[in-house]
């Protein structure tokens, strides 16, 4: 089975994504790391938070080399995000293009309350995060279901949303381990 697990940045979808992976023995690829790595290769980055920075024809060409060398992986669980919130407005994740090529089986969205999301963010000194207000991750959270919709539109894909709330990521593996 493929799988892309998707999710606002701060949600913990990484965090639900190793309690998956160590149950059942898969490999997960993080399209944002793959990117990173291919980004930082043609020297336009030193951290992978400033991908986000460039301009989208660069961020499609980096998207397109990542969705080339995941595919190459061939069967993984694929953790990124649905959209990407940039200064021009939000960005899909995963282009059409790029969909076709990892031909997805399912779709799952992590999501949590934005209270609980901007507390994580704001205890996260790994990552150079937005301080976005609650508002906006609820805006962005809304998105990505809507573009998660578009995604199993063009695929076929099931979307399953799956939430993390505080105290509860052992809940949410359970529920993706459920669709499998």
């Amino acid at each position: 089975m493929r799988m892309v697990v998707s999710g606002v940045p701060g949600v913990g979808k990484t965090s639900v994504m190793e309690g998956v992976a160590k149950e059942k023995g898969l490999s997960i690829v993080n399209y944002g790391s793959v990117m990173f790595e291919v980004a930082k290769s043609q020297g336009l980055v030193e951290n992978r938070d400033q991908i986000r920075k460039l301009s989208v024809e660069k961020q499609r060409d980096i998207q397109e080399a990542a969705a080339q060398k995941i595919y190459e992986m061939g069967d993984v669980i694929v953790d990124t995000h649905c959209t990407i919130k940039t200064h021009g407005g939000f960005y899909p994740g995963l282009p059409e293009w790029v969909l076709r090529k990892l031909k997805p089986d399912r779709i799952i969205l992590v999501e949590a309350t934005p209270d609980e999301i901007a507390k994580r963010r704001a205890k996260d000194a790994s990552r150079i995060r937005d301080e976005d207000k609650e508002r906006e991750i609820s805006e962005h959270q809304m998105m990505n279901r809507y573009v998660a919709m578009a995604y199993s539109m063009l695929t076929g894909a099931s979307v399953k949303i799956v939430f993390n709330h505080d105290d509860g990521l052992e809940d949410a593996i359970m529920e993706v381990l459920d669709v499998f």
